[in-house]
C-alpha cells in the first residue's frame, strides 16, 4: 500500500477481538484500519495487524492510547483515572508535546497538541520509503485561530502511526512551517510514551550511561550519569542530552525488553513521579507509579527551527522483545523500518 493510499479503510466487519481460526470461522473480521468510537464517544483509529497485535490512536490529541503484542497484553500503560474528556489531555499511552516541551517556553505545559482534535488524512504528501504495512492512519493538525492567538505561527503538523508486520509501533512526525510572513519559528517536542511494566523496582534503562542529563528535581542543573544503568529507587525526572539512537528498557520480572528506537530526536526524557507526586496528580492512580516508567525520544535542549516551507521529520520505533534475545547486541546496526532519519532531519 503506497505512502498516498486512502489510509482509513472502513471495516470488513464487527469490531470484536480476532481470535485463532477467526479469519475461516468469521469472513468479515475487521479490517487492518477500523474507525470507531471509544471512552465518551470519543472518535478513534484501531489498527490491527494480521498476526494479532493491535494500536489504539484517538484523534483527540493525536494520541495513541493501545499497543497491544500478538498475545494481547498491552505494553502501554493508561492511568485507570485518565480523563477522555477534552480538552483535557490522556494520562498515559503517548502524548505528543509540541510546540513545547514542559514548562520551556510561555504555553500551557507540554503544549497544546495533545488537547486538540486532529483529522485523518486519506493523500498525504508522499513518504520517502512507502510504509510496507497496511495497519496505519494518517492524521493531520493544523493551526487554528484559536492556537495563533497564544502561538502566533501557522504549521502543518503530519502524524503517522504504523504497526510493523512483527508488532512494532512506528510513530513518524512531520511539521512543516507554512507561515506566510516568510518568518522562522522554533519549538521544543517529545513523544511522552508510558511504558506498561511489572514493577518499577524490577526494571533498569540501558543506554545513558556516562551521558550528561539536566535533573528537572535540581533546578535542571547538569549532571553526568554515574550508573551503569538507570534504576529507580525513588522520584525521577531527568533529560538525558545527546542520547543514542536505541534505548533499552528491561523488565526482570516479565523477562521482557522494550528497545527504543528514534530519529531527529537527540534527547531522552527519564521520568517516574513516584509516591508523593502521584496522590498530588487528580488524573493518576496513587499506587500506578509502580506499574510505569515513561522513556520519551525528545527534541529539547536545542529548539528546532524552521524557516517557512522547511519541515522536519522526528521517528519513534517501539518494540518488545524477550529478554533473552537482549543482551545489549539487539541488531545493533539497525536503523528504523520506513526510513533512517538522520539528526540532521529538517529539509
Amino acid at each position: 500500500m503506497s505512502a498516498s493510499s486512502s489510509t482509513v479503510a472502513p471495516a470488513a466487519g464487527g469490531a470484536g477481538e480476532e481470535g485463532a481460526g477467526a479469519a475461516a470461522a468469521q469472513p468479515q473480521q475487521a479490517g487492518p484500519v477500523e474507525r470507531c468510537k471509544g471512552v465518551n464517544g470519543l472518535e478513534k483509529v484501531v489498527l490491527r495487524e494480521v498476526r494479532g497485535s493491535s494500536a489504539e490512536v484517538y484523534l483527540h490529541g493525536g494520541h495513541v492510547t493501545s499497543w497491544k503484542d500478538e498475545h494481547g497484553e498491552e505494553l502501554l500503560f493508561v492511568s485507570n483515572k485518565a480523563i477522555f474528556k477534552p480538552p483535557k489531555a490522556i494520562r498515559g499511552g503517548i502524548p505528543i508535546c509540541f510546540p513545547q516541551f514542559s514548562n520551556f517556553g510561555n504555553l500551557e505545559p507540554h503544549g497544546f497538541a495533545r488537547n486538540r482534535t486532529w483529522s485523518t488524512e486519506d493523500d498525504p504528501p508522499p513518504f520517502p520509503v512507502p510504509t510496507s504495512n497496511k495497519a496505519y492512519v494518517d492524521l493531520i493538525l493544523k493551526s487554528t485561530e484559536e492556537d495563533l492567538k497564544i502561538w502566533p505561527h501557522s504549521f502543518e503538523f503530519r502524524l503517522r502511526v504504523a504497526l510493523g508486520p512483527g508488532g512494532d509501533l512506528m510513530l513518524t512526525s512531520r511539521i512543516r512551517n507554512t507561515n506566510a510572513d516568510g518568518k522562522p519559528f522554533s519549538f521544543t517536542f517529545a513523544y511522552h510514551t508510558y511504558f506498561s511494566i511489572s514493577d518499577i523496582s524490577e526494571v533498569r534503562v540501558e543506554g545513558l550511561e556516562t551521558l550528561d542529563y539536566l535533573d528537572n528535581l535540581q533546578e535542571r542543573n547538569r549532571f553526568t550519569e554515574q550508573g551503569d544503568a538507570i534504576v529507580f529507587e525513588s522520584e525521577l525526572d531527568r533529560i538525558y542530552l545527546g542520547t543514542p539512537s536505541k534505548i533499552a528498557i528491561i523488565d526482570h520480572e516479565k523477562k521482557r525488553t522494550f528497545v527504543v528506537r528514534k530519529g531527529g530526536l537527540p534527547d531522552a526524557v527519564v521520568w517516574n513521579p513516584w509516591d508523593k507526586k502521584a496522590k498530588a496528580m487528580s488524573d493518576f492512580g496513587d499506587d500506578e507509579y509502580k506499574r510505569m516508567v515513561c522513556v520519551e525520544a525528545a527534541a529539547i535542549d536545542k529548539q528546532i527551527t524552521l524557516k517557512p516551507g522547511e519541515e522536519w521529520t522526528g521517528k519513534l520505533e517501539l518494540s518488545a522483545v524477550p529478554s533473552s534475545y537482549y543482551s545489549g547486541q539487539l541488531d545493533p546496526d539497525r536503523v528504523l523500518q520506513d526510513s533512517n532519519v538522520p539528526e540532521d532531519s529538517i529539509s
